[in-house]
């Protein structure tokens, strides 16, 4: 799952009570984000291996603190106490920690077993990139619908949401199109963890855009700036 993991936070973000639709980007990704700066510390680990599953080569080893079910909540849990400490309320934090562990439950469904409850033991993963033609219609109905969604209910300028669309579909086409290794790589350069947190960061940027050009239809919003 990549972009299909913006879904919650686009649904989201059309809540009055909700932050505005670029924080919710980061949480969205948020475990992913930390994920790959933890490869690039060396706290996990991920190597590639041609033909791990039939739509991405990345065997995601070692990730204990990012991709474990208490990691993810972990993560959410301290996305609530920032937004109170920056000024929202329970009800913003709230809705921003569920992004966050969202995160974990649609990996649930594309990830070969790779996915944790605490850290280590048994592994869960229903493994959807070894079916390309179940997962990449679920993702652009997931991200799509979302963004219907989204449109339906908010007003103001269009380019921002068309450009983000744009994007949206671009970073995806090269996720998938991108051609698989033909040796095991292990580590992974750090280009890799590097062009992901790029994509996040450029992702984030053109949603940060698109929440400060739309408004909620019938009235103004409370929500984080």
């Amino acid at each position: 799952m990549f972009i299909g993991h913006y879904a919650p936070a686009i649904v989201a973000a059309t809540s009055p009570k909700a932050p505005r639709l670029g924080p919710l980007f980061i949480a969205a990704q948020l475990v992913d984000i930390a994920f790959f700066s933890f490869v690039l510390l060396g706290a996990e680990h991920m190597r590639a291996v041609p033909g791990f599953t039939v739509m991405n080569a990345m065997d995601l080893y070692s990730m204990p603190y990012t991709h474990s079910l208490i990691g993810a909540l972990g993560f959410a849990a301290a996305w609530a106490v920032g937004t109170r400490l920056l000024g929202g309320g329970w009800p913003a934090a709230a809705i921003g920690a569920a992004v966050v562990a969202s995160h974990w439950f649609l990996d649930l469904l594309v990830h070969a077993p790779d996915l944790t409850l605490l850290g280590g033991g048994a592994r869960y993963g229903l493994g959807l990139w070894n079916h390309p033609a179940i997962e990449m219609p679920l993702e652009v109905a997931l991200t799509g619908g979302a963004l219907l969604f989204y449109a339906g209910r908010t007003r103001g300028a269009r380019l921002p949401l068309v450009v983000l669309a744009v994007a949206l579909a671009g970073v995806q086409a090269f996720n998938w199109l991108s051609p698989q290794p033909t040796m095991v790589i292990d580590p992974v350069p750090a280009s890799q963890p590097l062009t992901a947190l790029v994509a996040y960061a450029l992702l984030a940027a053109l949603a940060f855009w698109v929440g400060r050009t739309r408004v909620l239809k019938g009235g103004p919003r409370v929500r984080l700036v």
